[in-house]
């Protein structure tokens, strides 16, 4: 979060680091959860990656937004794994 909020401190390597670590950590979490994921444009892990590889084409505010949405998600990934909740099946969607 604290780089989300200080997005003008760092550099683009800084940036692409943070969001590549954040996106082994949401993989290793989802692994452990039983949360699949989907490898379509949809999946937040495929959005990280692109801003992480297209890093220096985004604006701060989106760079910033995305990292916020990446410590979310390993925030969320941690509650749910500490709950003990894990992902039996998942049926598709109608």
């Amino acid at each position: 979060m604290r780089a989300a909020n200080e997005v003008d401190r760092l550099t683009a390597h800084e940036i692409e680091s943070l969001l590549l670590r954040a996106m082994t950590s949401v993989r290793d979490l989802r692994e452990q959860a039983g949360i699949p994921g989907s490898g379509t444009e949809d999946d937040a892990i495929v959005r990280l990656d692109i801003v992480a590889k297209g890093v220096v084409t985004f604006s701060q505010a989106n760079i910033s937004a995305t990292l916020r949405e990446a410590a979310d998600m390993v925030r969320s990934l941690w509650i749910i794994i500490d709950s003990g909740t894990t992902v039996v099946t998942l049926k598709p969607s109608r």
